[in-house]
């Protein structure tokens, strides 16, 4: 079971920027997909980025595209999320997750572990 640990959340100004990390425990890491998601309260889980095992890939949910970018260093066993000009409507608590099985695509579809989370409140 893999252990996904985030880190980088935290209370700041609509315009500011924060980034995110995550940690996975285990030797696989370079072999998953990962990906960030969302949840305000009161609303569904909803897809944020996601990254290719090997990182040649990438995608963003609309609402982020061009202010947040996602990124992996395999060798840290780590996922970042950088997010830029954050917006008061950014305001979720943030989870990293991991593709149910290696090698699979990073289709929202197919993540299935999922860290605590982490919270982010943009303030207006």
């Amino acid at each position: 079971q893999v252990q996904l640990v985030e880190s980088g959340g935290g209370l700041v100004q609509a315009g500011d920027s924060l980034r995110l990390s995550c940690v996975a425990s285990g030797r696989t890491f370079s072999r998953y997909a990962m990906g960030w998601f969302r949840q305000a309260p009161g609303k569904e889980r909803e897809f944020v980025a996601s990254i290719s095992w090997s990182g040649g890939s990438t995608y963003y949910a609309d609402s982020v595209k061009g202010r947040f970018a996602i990124s992996r260093d395999n060798p840290k066993n780590t996922i970042y999320l950088q997010m830029n000009s954050l917006k008061p409507e950014d305001t979720a608590t943030y989870y990293c997750a991991r593709t149910v099985a290696p090698w699979a695509s990073p289709m929202s579809s197919n993540f299935g572990s999922w860290g605590q989370g982490t919270q982010v409140t943009v303030s207006s």
